[in-house]
């Protein structure tokens, strides 16, 4: 420091001038009114030594600078000395031009004792012209730029220290090139319709080349007009901020752009703190270098939150006006922008009134900043507040299709679909949806009120045993009606040790008027509900105090800690009230396989459970079809086929008949489908073989396991109602097998399609002509048998009802020319539905609501014959050819190359006589309609239609002699 102190101007004691001078300095006015000053200034003097030494990092990484200013330097000289007063030309070279390493190094302030050095003008020679005081002035001006400099630099220094600091954790802002927010995922029906959406943050990202200027210029007249042309920071604002803060003493003015508020909302934490904000502010430079302004507003408007769960101005606009922000006017725009201020105030959900007002004043700000002239902004201003009706609080359409979409989604890409973006588009038909949906409930509800589970809840002499002991799991349980609370909308109920509450609000279904609790049940009443969330532990009381336990008698057990007494749960435990069955139902249209209405419950709730699609229950004699139907294709039976009906005939296996007026002669196949015999379903399994049923059922689509044994035949093993409407959509499409779809186009978020897996080619199980005698067999049904009620839709059905043993499930499954389907009803636990709930009674209904609404514009079709497919009148007794003239003869179909060729002999005198075959069944009046011929109305005084039979669910011994079957 030396060298630079002997060449200060300002003088210090190291200054030879001032040391030859010195006698002087007693009688120097100015330099004893700067003692007090110099003195003052050694405090600061020596606090500077540490950010001198500081600086000297600084110092030295300057030197490159000033090498290369030399050259500047010294080309400026002759122009600096022509400018410069005569004193200071006439001092040292370089005087008052010190090199900037010079004035970096200067730490010391101006208040430093530099005036001691202060002396008069030496004397001149003769004759010259008298020295001024200009010096004095010039190195007073210089010591205060040393040190203004100096404080200069150790700001520099100081920042430079900050940003370093600050820049060692801060997130990288590469991933903004490639950012991808959580989008919506929409699962559609087949016209576009929405049927659910899926999503972590409801937001659907908008390209800013889609989104019009209007939305852009009211974004930057509300945020930051500047936006374009600033370099990510408002230092203005910021200055104008932080006085109105600092006056205010605390953060009541913001002045964050665009760049900023992307950076903290996609970088970022929304923390008030002075760390997150000297980040962002590096931040923002950062991005300002790495994007282009249209990328980051683009970030910005689809980032920010508009409230109500929305996020970014595409789903804002769908909200809030029912359409894309592609079509919104300039008033609609600007309403949109004033939401993001404050969505919980000025939301238009939430304050009409408050959010026009702060509408207006975008639009002000529009026309101040020029974005919009005086004219539009006054037409924006008239223009009305219109918002799109809510459609949150409605149910979802199809949930189970909405789950079904997500899991296949999953399996495709993977994790990305947590992030969403995905656009899926379904099979579903919106009207046979709801109709789906409204049939089932119908069905279920009628079901209730036969069974008086719907409020009020009347206690009976003879209550069903109540649970005992402890629940716990997923079940049904049986609980007792302990009281109400009508100010909470609940109703108490202990199941076994546990106390519970069932809140009426979510039990719309079993009280349709809305009673009170205390209304709705009896108290003691006996109700069915399931634990929503699991049990409690019970309360362990500790034993009294004193109570002390004999080690000595108690052994080993004595040495383990005191039991205590079972205790309560501290809170009743929520409870969900399981009056009444469910149902499911699953439609397929027959030519493109594609499924159309998909129900899994009564409720359309998201996460509950499929049972169309995941329930596995016991067809019933849903199952007998495929039997007879492999019997056709096998050529082994025909609609004629005399087939036994008595339980005795069957070795080995002893099958019941629901109604024993059937079995006390044979029947033809024919009449045993349409009446539902079981020993006659038996009968013929044990001709065609168990194992060619289970391979035949699995090529129609049935891929459930299945036993090969005789129970086979009554449908004993369990199958999804999907399954089910898959096997008979098989036979309504004349035999071929195609796989039902759901799914048709996922479309990413890049506007990319993801391609499906490959649907498996479509293949044959019978022929044309097998398929159309099935599908005649099955129209018997309807017409003469268990499921006359599917009459009234007036169009060719063919179908068959299924009833388990204690009717656990209840089933009716079939087709029309277009569409397949199967409805399932049953509790959940397998509990009966009670007397007289057969699939005629508890699925069909659903079924032909269905149907009706289905049809409703399209023409009744017949189905089509084939060729290969023959008419021939038989002997309705022994199914043999009918005799020439014979008056009681009837017409049946039969698969060409089939059909009898014997001719059935006269009966004798005494008709009542049994044949030698075993007995013929009594007469059947009319003759069975073949598909093509349509529906035949009821005869005035026809006796009802017979009850369905049930299956016996024991296994039957395998049959023997089974032939293999033919190739599917």
């Amino acid at each position: 420091m030396a060298s630079e102190q002997s060449r200060n101007p300002g003088g210090n004691e190291n200054d030879p001038v001032r040391k030859a001078d010195a006698p002087d300095r007693a009688s120097d006015p100015l330099r004893q009114a700067s003692d007090p000053l110099r003195q003052a200034s050694d405090p600061l003097r020596r606090a500077s030594d540490p950010l001198r030494q500081a600086s000297d990092p600084l110092r030295q990484a300057s030197d490159p600078l000033r090498q290369a200013s030399d050259p500047l330097r010294q080309a400026s000289d002759p122009l600096r000395q022509a400018s410069e007063p005569p004193a200071r030309r006439s001092g040292p070279p370089g005087r008052g031009s010190e090199p900037p390493e010079r004035i970096s190094g200067a730490t010391r302030p101006a208040s430093a004792p530099h005036l001691e050095g202060a002396q008069r003008p030496p004397s001149q020679p003769d004759g010259a012209p008298p020295q001024e005081r200009g010096p004095t002035i010039a190195t007073w001006a210089k010591r205060i730029g040393i040190a203004l400099a100096a404080l200069l630099v150790l700001a520099a220094a100081t920042i430079a220290l900050v940003i370093r600091h600050y820049e060692a954790d801060l997130p990288s802002t590469h991933e903004l090139k490639d950012y991808r927010p959580p989008q919506v995922t929409r699962i559609l029906a087949r016209d576009g319709t929405r049927l659910g959406e899926v999503f972590t943050e409801r937001r659907t990202v908008v390209r800013i080349g889609e989104i019009p200027s209007q939305v852009k210029l009211a974004a930057l007249a509300a945020e930051d007009a500047g936006f374009y042309e600033h370099a990510g920071l408002n230092y203005l604002g910021m200055l104008r901020a932080l006085a109105v803060n600092l006056r205010s003493t605390r953060a009541r003015q913001g002045a964050s752009t665009i760049t900023q508020q992307v950076v903290k909302n996609v970088l970022l934490t929304p923390d008030r703190t002075f760390n997150r904000k000297a980040r962002e502010i590096i931040l923002a430079r950062k991005i300002e270098q790495e994007l282009t302004k249209d990328e980051i507003l683009e970030l910005y408007l689809n980032k920010i939150y508009f409230g109500h769960g929305r996020y970014g101005v595409e789903e804002a606009s769908r909200y809030y006006f029912g359409k894309s922000v592609r079509d919104v006017t300039l008033a609609e725009a600007a309403l949109l922008v004033a939401v993001v201020k404050g969505p919980s105030v000025y939301s238009p959900r939430v304050n009409l009134e408050r959010a026009a007002a702060r509408r207006d004043f975008v639009l002000d700000q529009m026309q101040r900043k020029a974005f919009a002239d005086e004219i539009q902004v006054a037409q924006a201003k008239q223009e009305p507040v219109v918002l799109a009706i809510e459609t949150e609080s409605l149910a979802e359409l199809a949930p189970e299709v909405v789950a079904e979409a997500q899991r296949v989604l999953r399996e495709l890409v993977g994790p990305a679909a947590q992030q969403g973006g995905y656009t899926i588009t379904t099979t579903i038909d919106p009207a046979m949806q709801a109709a789906a949906r409204a049939s089932v409930r119908k069905n279920l509800d009628a079901y209730a009120k036969r069974h008086k589970l719907l409020g009020p809840l009347a206690r009976s002499k003879k209550e069903p045993l109540a649970f005992e002991g402890t629940p716990a799991g997923h079940k049904v349980f049986r609980g007792v009606v302990t009281g109400a609370d009508d100010a909470r909308g609940t109703l108490s109920v202990r199941v076994g040790t546990l106390e519970g509450t069932v809140t009426l609000r979510g039990a719309q279904r079993y009280n349709p008027n809305g009673l009170p609790p205390s209304k709705f049940a009896d108290v003691d009443k006996v109700v069915r509900v399931s634990l929503i969330g699991p049990a409690p532990e019970p309360v362990v009381e500790a034993a009294a105090a004193g109570q002390e336990e004999d080690e000595d008698a108690a052994g080993e057990a004595g040495r383990a800690p005191p039991a205590g007494k079972p205790g309560k749960p501290a809170a009743p435990v929520p409870l969900r009230l399981e009056l009444g069955p469910e149902g499911a139902l699953v439609a397929i249209d027959v030519r493109t396989r594609e499924i159309v209405a998909l129900v899994g419950g009564y409720e359309a709730m998201r996460g509950g459970l499929d049972r169309a699609t995941f329930a596995r229950r016991q067809p019933g004699s849903t199952f007998k079809a495929l039997v007879y139907g492999y019997g056709i294709h096998a050529r082994t039976l025909t609609p004629a086929t005399i087939l036994d009906t008595d339980p005795l005939a069957i070795a080995g296996y002893k099958p019941q008949n629901y109604d024993e007026s059937e079995g006390k002669s044979p029947a033809r196949l024919r009449e045993a489908a349409a009446h539902s015999v079981n020993v006659a379903a038996v009968t013929a399994l044990s001709r065609v073989g168990a194992s060619n049923v289970v391979a035949f059922a699995g090529a129609l689509g049935v891929q459930s396991k299945l036993g090969a044994d005789l129970s086979l035949a009554l449908g004993a093993y369990e199958v999804t109602p999907r399954e089910m409407a898959t096997a008979y959509a098989s036979i309504a499409a004349g035999g071929v097998h195609e796989q039902p779809v759901l799914i048709t186009k996922i479309v990413g978020p890049g506007g990319v399609e993801i391609p499906l897996p490959p649907r498996p080619p479509g293949h044959r199980v019978m022929e044309e002509e097998e398929a159309y005698v099935l599908t005649s067999v099955l129209t018997s049904v309807v017409q003469s048998g268990t499921a006359r009620q599917a009459r009234s839709l007036g169009r060719p059905i063919a179908g068959k009802t299924g009833t388990t043993n204690q009717s656990k499930d209840t089933w009716f499954v079939g087709y029309s020319t277009d569409i397949a389907c199967a409805v399932w009803t049953g509790y959940d636990d397998a509990a009966p539905l009670g007397s007289g709930e057969t699939g005629a009674m508890a699925a069909l209904p659903a079924f032909v609501d269905f149907m009706k609404q289905a049809h409703a514009k399209r023409p009744a079709a017949d189905f089509p014959v084939p060729s290969g497919v023959v008419r021939v009148k038989i002997d309705p007794l022994t199914g043999l050819l009918a005799r020439e003239g014979q008056e009681d003869a009837i017409e049946e179909v039969f698969v060409a190359g089939t059909e009898p060729t014997e001719v059935a002999q006269v009966p004798e005198a005494d008709a009542g006589a049994e044949p030698a075959d075993g007995g013929a069944p009594a007469e059947q009046e009319g003759t069975p309609p073949a598909p093509g011929e349509g529906p035949r109305p009821v005869e005035p005084g026809a006796a009802p239609a017979p009850v369905e039979s049930e299956h016996a669910p024991e296994p039957g011994p395998l049959p023997t002699g089974e032939t293999a079957p033919p190739p599917f």
